[in-house]
């Protein structure tokens, strides 16, 4: 199953400590860049939280953002730190000396202190536990995102190749009518020119011509690719880059048929081919 490299997921839960919210951001990319931003009590879940990211995600930049905002009764789960309070005060200490002048503490700023408000082992335990499970939930939504753009892409992607598969089919039928259009064009300029003409030295021209005209390798190509893109949309693991490939041997095929072409009807054909196969890179470049 594809999925798209551009998504957005989000989770959250009301806790005794506060609002717990997380958020997916992802968009293309070439690998895989993940950026976490955690709350201060949460920083040490930063390195457990990108394992279980790299084992599921492949190519993206994805950025997860997971926030905490405290509700006023948290306070009541912390105590204070008494060694980050003691440093605290001696250091104001110093500078009451150092300046000669009594020093002010503000308690409100104190309390905002990294450090200084520490919770209970059990509380801590349950924030890191309910943390997780914000995370968790947000990352099931922001992939179910990823797979359903998925789906409309692998759509989209069989329409354009059923598009060029149909194309090249027209092709190779018509091809030998080409042929025989040429024949006839150089029989009507040599009447015109009204001299007698070797007519064996006339066929094998027409040989030579035939075969610098002759596009059926790149037609097979062309449907090896084709059926090779439709093995890869069936595909469970991520075919991002495989595809990305076969569109630009798709494209190199295209511009060999247009560079042979010797009518107005294949010059087309390979021009629409062209189109739709850029159409299907586009989106190719944003399937993981």
């Amino acid at each position: 199953m594809l999925r798209s490299m551009t998504a957005y997921g989000r989770g959250s839960f009301k806790s005794p400590v506060g609002e717990l919210v997380c958020e997916f951001r992802s968009v293309n990319h070439r690998y895989l860049d993940v950026a976490v931003r955690l709350p201060e009590p949460l920083k040490t879940l930063e390195s457990a939280l990108r394992e279980k990211l790299a084992v599921h995600l492949h190519r993206g930049k994805v950025e997860v953002v997971l926030k905490l905002v405290e509700s006023n009764t948290s306070a009541n789960a912390l105590t204070i730190n008494p060694s980050v309070l003691d440093s605290l005060v001696d250091a104001a200490g110093q500078i009451e000396s150092r300046m000669s002048a009594n020093c002010v503490i503000d308690t409100v700023r104190l309390l905002q202190w990294p450090g200084l408000l520490d919770a209970s082992d059990d509380s801590q335990n349950d924030l890191f536990n309910e943390a997780t499970s914000v995370f968790e939930g947000a990352f099931r939504d922001f992939v179910e995102t990823r797979e359903r753009e998925g789906l409309q892409i692998t759509a989209l992607l069989k329409t354009r190749i059923a598009q060029v598969c149909d194309s090249v089919a027209e092709l190779r039928l018509a091809r030998p009518a080409v042929v025989q259009k040429l024949r006839q064009k150089w029989l009507e300029k040599l009447t015109l020119l009204d001299t007698e003409h070797d007519s064996s030295r006339l066929e094998q021209e027409l040989v030579y011509a035939a075969q610098r005209l002759d596009i059926d390798e790149e037609l097979d190509r062309l449907d090896a690719h084709c059926a090779e893109i439709r093995s890869a949309l069936e595909r469970v693991e991520p075919v991002g880059r495989r595809l990305d490939f076969l569109m630009q041997e798709c494209n190199r095929e295209a511009n060999t048929i247009s560079a042979k072409a010797n009518d107005a009807s294949t010059t087309n054909a390979s021009v629409n081919m062209k189109v739709l196969i850029e159409q299907m890179r586009e989106q190719v470049q944003n399937i993981e």
